[in-house]
């Protein structure tokens, strides 16, 4: 083991044989007998070989969570579940390097950050168990007299389909998986086809938690099959999806059939505002990371950088310094900062966003070419990437680009600053940076979007709901909130006498 690869090589649970789909508490593989390869986006190394679900398979997960809801779980006492999330938790922290080396490996995030998430992954699962045995209903005094007894009761909502994204995919099945759990509901689990690894070793973990077969199945597969079949299925009560608004508006309109309930965590475009009285040295390199952290592939990410016009040719060069500064490379390698995109399909999105931004008048303070060359060959590596000359109409000032690129743009005045940041359809993240307590609560409060962070940026914590306004979805991951979108709610009416 080496500072280069501080790893200790690939884990075992790439040992070269095909990983199947999680099915009724057993691996399976897909009806069809199709299989998908996962390669490093860092090097175009095959990792390994997937089985590919598509509608039939969707079908049998969907049926299995239908009896597992119906059977013996649904009988599952609150502090039963909990007992499982808390074995889960114990074993993902057991567990967690092998777990963030598979990320690092299947989606191309640095290691550092990936390991560096292990307090809060695990502390979501631990969460969770604690909302099992809280969840209560309440009672109601009517004004229908004395011999009627009325209470609200919660209930699990039935089968979750979960459709989830690759740019953390840890994180995503924790998110999807403990809610479920931890109310009594039923899951089938559709990972990104570009990183299912992590997904497939975590449901793993599930069985040896004692998930009893059914509760959780995971159905690895492409969007227009398998994720389309899951978002449409008749039998599914509710999906929890998290990706861009444009497959967003798709699963609204798939759910029409049943009128299944949907939870929509979609993407942003999320303004990031810098005042003449912030802290410059702290608030310069969080800025640049608020973009570039995860290579710019984090959905929340602060890429419109509104700056106060006197500090904002000292502040972007700031940010442009940091920019620079940043290591790009292998996420297996500790000292990396910045990896790959998680495909060719993602970089020359990115690419088409850096070419854009010239075309239209805007000038590259750092970054803004494709890496090539020594230790770059067989990836898909972007630098950080900092615009200038840019205005609001530009499409990188407008539209998500989902890669290491921040749009910094000059601004005069708190009225024009918020409407300018909410003169976007999304509305999931934002950050302020100033030292006026009462200007920071004015910006929180008329900004619109899901999250504010004034002097941080992308703070979480299991009991904070994360979500968006606008186009950015409805519903919440984390806090109690998570949990009541997995729960009806019934009306209960007793005659005394």
């Amino acid at each position: 083991m080496t500072s280069a690869d501080p790893t200790g090589g690939k884990p075992g649970f790439l040992d070269g044989r095909v990983k199947h789909m999680l099915i009724d508490g057993e691996w399976v593989n897909a009806l069809s007998g199709k299989t998908f390869d996962s390669r490093n986006p860092a090097t175009g190394e095959w990792l390994a070989t997937i089985a590919e679900g598509d509608a039939a398979d969707i079908d049998r997960a969907v049926r299995a969570a239908r009896r597992a809801f119906e059977g013996p779980w649904r009988a599952m006492k609150p502090d039963e579940r909990q007992s499982i999330l808390l074995r889960l938790a114990d074993l993902v922290d057991a567990h967690f390097d092998e777990l963030s080396l598979l990320d690092t490996l299947d989606m191309g995030a640095p290691i550092r950050h990936t390991r560096g998430s292990k307090r809060h992954m695990v502390g979501l699962l631990r969460y969770f168990a604690s909302m099992a045995v809280t969840l209560h209903g309440q009672t109601v005094d009517t004004s229908l007299g004395g011999d009627l007894f009325a209470c609200a009761i919660k209930e699990p909502v039935g089968v979750v389909g979960a459709i989830v994204p690759w740019n953390g995919p840890l994180m995503a099945a924790i998110w999807k998986t403990g809610p479920v759990l931890a109310t009594g509901c039923t899951l089938v689990l559709k990972p990104a086809e570009d990183a299912s690894l992590t997904p497939l070793r975590f449901g793993e973990l599930l069985l040896e938690a004692g998930v009893p077969p059914g509760v959780v199945n995971i159905v690895p597969g492409y969007g227009a099959t398998a994720g389309a079949a899951l978002a449409a299925h008749m039998d599914v009560d509710k999906v929890s999806f998290t990706g861009s608004h444009v497959t967003g508006q798709q699963i609204v309109k798939a759910s029409a059939g049943n009128l299944k309930r949907l939870s929509l965590e979609l993407g942003g475009k999320s303004p990031n505002i810098v005042f003449a009285d912030a802290d410059i040295d702290r608030a310069a390199p969080a800025a640049a990371m608020a973009a570039f952290a995860n290579a710019g592939q984090i959905c929340s990410a602060g890429t419109r950088l509104f700056i106060q016009r006197p500090i904002f040719d000292a502040f972007v060069e700031a940010v442009a310094y940091t920019a620079r500064s940043l290591k790009v490379g292998h996420g297996v390698d500790g000292e990396t900062d910045i990896g790959p995109l998680v495909s060719k399909r993602q970089l020359d999105r990115v690419l088409g966003y850096l070419s854009a931004g010239e075309q239209e008048g805007a000038h590259a303070l750092a970054g803004g070419r494709r890496l090539a060359g020594a230790g770059y060959d067989g990836g898909f590596f972007v630098p950080p990437t900092v615009f200038r000359n840019v205005n609001d109409d530009m499409r990188i000032a407008r539209e998500e680009i989902f890669g290491p690129v921040v749009a910094a743009i000059p601004f005069d005045t708190v009225d024009e600053v918020v409407a300018r940041a909410n003169a976007t359809p999304f509305g999931l993240g934002a950050g302020v940076w100033t030292r006026d307590v009462g200007r920071a609560h004015t910006l929180a409060s008329r900004i619109r979007s899901g999250s504010v962070w004034v002097n941080c940026y992308n703070a979480m914590d299991p009991a904070m709901p994360f979500g968006g306004y606008k186009m950015s979805g409805y519903g919440r991951e984390s806090g109690t909130q998570q949990l009541d979108d997995y729960l009806n709610v019934k009306g209960v009416w007793i005659r005394r006498d």
